[in-house]
């Protein structure tokens, strides 16, 4: 199993930011997936989650602001950020359960001005 993410970057306030993982090595289509984010000096927490079916789930603090979203066929999953915040800055894991956790090596987002 691989997973890797992309995407991240230093945006200013207000602003939009896609995230994008790459997976392989598992069947992409019949698994649950998310995203998780760990802040500076913060634990790590659930973002966003989809299923297999496509239904999904978030975290309050990105309800509203944050879409996830996968591609079966091309094995992607997505996380479309807006109206980013401060304490939006994390670094931002993919993540899948399969018999055990594997994570995505993270990709930086730094909201600032």
């Amino acid at each position: 199993v691989q997973l890797q993410a992309s995407g991240g970057g230093l945006v200013q306030p207000g602003e939009t930011l896609r995230l994008s993982c790459k997976a392989s090595g598992f069947a992409f289509r019949l698994n649950t997936l998310a995203w998780y984010r760990q802040g500076p000096g913060q634990q790590r927490e659930l973002v966003a989650q989809i299923t297999s079916n496509h239904s999904t789930n978030y975290t309050d603090s990105v309800k509203g602001r944050f879409t996830i979203s996968r591609d079966n066929v091309r094995s992607m999953l997505y996380l479309q950020m807006a109206s980013l915040k401060p304490e939006d800055t994390a670094v931002y894991y993919c993540y899948l359960h399969l018999y055990r956790d594997y994570w995505g090596q993270g990709t930086l987002v730094t909201v600032s001005s």
